[in-house]
């Protein structure tokens, strides 16, 4: 198996249980910028949880890229990308420290992820048969 299959919003997952572990759901709120001044006049605050689901935003985008490819691999990181969205679902009905907003979008990351990677790799697909048709 490639590591190209490992779906990578895995380590999202696992970055978020770690946090959430180790500090608590409190954890999410410790500042990683306090109080960055903005030429607004307002004060932004970047958190832990803010930090998370922007690893969580970025790996969604090498995700649907590499969606685009259709190898063996490719087939096996949809099938691997639909476990973790059944195990992060479960975790956020059942487990109480997952609860957040924060958890749930990764959840919704997991799940356009799945959505998209189907489809993309569908739509690629077919497109490789009508090129090879051509010819």
């Amino acid at each position: 198996m490639s590591i190209r299959a490992i779906p990578l919003l895995v380590f999202a997952f696992i970055v978020y249980n770690i946090v959430v572990l180790g500090m608590g759901v409190e954890g999410l709120n410790t500042p990683i910028l306090n109080k960055l001044h903005l030429l607004s006049g307002g004060e932004w605050t970047f958190t832990v949880g803010d930090f998370i689901l922007l690893i969580t935003l970025f790996l969604l985008f090498i995700e649907i890229v590499k969606s685009t490819f259709t190898t063996t691999s490719t087939l096996i990181d949809h099938a691997l990308s639909m476990v973790v969205f059944i195990a992060i679902l479960v975790e956020f009905l059942m487990v109480q420290q997952a609860a957040t907003s924060v958890f749930f979008l990764i959840m919704m990351a997991s799940l356009i992820d799945v959505i998209a990677g189907y489809t993309i790799g569908i739509r690629v697909a077919r497109r490789d048969l009508n090129i090879g048709a051509d010819q």
